[in-house]
């Protein structure tokens, strides 16, 4: 019932056309670290939009990049003036990696940007993205994200990314609204558009210079501050890969988990529910259909009841792999995605409390959670 009430929950953001010459000026900022991979067609997709050049520009902040990204970012802004190539130094202490390069990227944005754009480097914009969503934010926005489209290719991602998705989605009840200040305020971190003079006022990712998550914590900022907080389904104008891999997936769901399902007790009874009531989906079935089969009454009513939960559960998880454009048989082995939650659950647990939050070949201290 919650899957029906939330599916149009997000509303999808529509396709603006080019604004005219009076359009506010935009400030994009894209942290980087070791994103030779992806760097390239972010860049690709920001020099395609149909924003007018002369308000658009364009920040990369390399932050101590370990492989050719600080490279294919200063070839690129050769031939693209609006881009430019900035370093975020040395990581200060009481500060993560990628709060310090959008802190650094959004204090080099001209004096007549009136929109902050964050975008990760994994991320490939449509053309219209950027025209499209400060279409939506002059509406009165304080901060707008966008949910990508996820594109997945490994068998990890397959597996993991869905189910974490399903579970977060069941954890919040996207279709109420939240109140000014509550805890609900949901953001994608992906893509924000901040209003510059909002996001000057609260400190911005000075603010939340410490955060693992820093996007939801800004965002709580802007919430509490009551200014709207707006999250739109962007899938049709924004795309990512966001992890390639087992242990790329694990570090980043152990290193934003906690957070995202609102602690450490939240986090472990969603997990503990998830491992749950997928095995019990496949279980208790069979040892249903195998009493009825040996004659029990019992059994054979137990059975009746039970199979029309297998198929709503099997027919949600068969809509999700459509909707994510894997196999269907992915729909037929969840109860394994949700076990590997539970793992990486447990793992985020035991980072946060032995100060071992690894990303990106750095390790952050751990954090006290309710």
């Amino acid at each position: 019932m919650r899957a029906l009430r939330q599916r149009d929950a997000h509303r999808a953001l529509e396709a603006a056309g080019p604004p005219g010459p009076d359009a506010p000026g935009v400030h994009i900022v894209v942290p980087a670290r070791n994103e030779a991979v992806n760097i390239g067609y972010c860049l690709d997709g920001l020099a395609a939009q149909t924003y007018p050049s002369e308000k658009l520009s364009v920040a990369v902040v390399d932050d101590q990049s370990e492989d050719d990204t600080p490279r294919i970012v200063a070839r690129f802004a050769e031939d693209h003036p609006n881009v430019t190539l900035l370093e975020s130094g040395p990581l200060r202490e009481g500060w993560t990696g990628k709060t310090q390069a959008c802190w650094a990227g959004a204090q080099a944005a001209p004096a007549d940007a009136k929109w902050l754009c964050f975008i990760d480097a994994d991320m490939q914009p449509r053309p219209t993205l950027i025209a499209s969503a400060v279409t939506e934010a002059e509406t009165g926005v304080g901060l707008l994200s966008l949910a990508p489209r996820h594109r997945l290719e490994t068998f990890a991602e397959r597996l993991l990314i869905p189910c974490g998705l399903y579970l977060l989605s069941f954890r919040q009840s996207l279709a109420t609204p939240d109140r000014a200040g509550g805890s609900n305020v949901t953001v994608a971190g992906q893509f924000m558009l901040a209003r510059r003079s909002l996001y000057e006022r609260l400190g911005g990712h000075k603010a939340v210079a410490g955060a693992i998550c820093e996007d939801l914590q800004l965002a709580r900022l802007v919430d509490r501050a009551g200014a709207t907080v707006a999250l739109l389904d962007g899938s049709s104008l924004l795309s990512t890969r966001m992890y390639r891999g087992w242990m790329s997936l694990w570090l980043g769901f152990a290193k934003n988990v906690l957070e995202t399902f609102g602690g450490v007790g939240p986090t472990l009874a969603t997990a503990a529910t998830g491992l749950l009531l997928s095995w019990c989906l496949i279980a208790l079935p069979v040892v249903d259909a195998a009493q009825c089969a040996s004659g029990s009454v019992d059994g054979c009513v137990a059975s009746g009841l039970a199979a029309p939960a297998v198929a709503a559960a099997i027919g949600f998880h068969v809509a999700g792999a459509a909707y994510f454009g894997v196999p269907l048989w992915y729909a037929l082995i969840f109860p394994l995605g949700y076990t590997l939650g539970a793992g990486i659950a447990l793992d985020a647990l035991r980072r946060r409390l032995t100060g071992r939050v690894a990303w990106k070949g750095r390790v952050y201290p751990g954090r006290a959670y309710p």
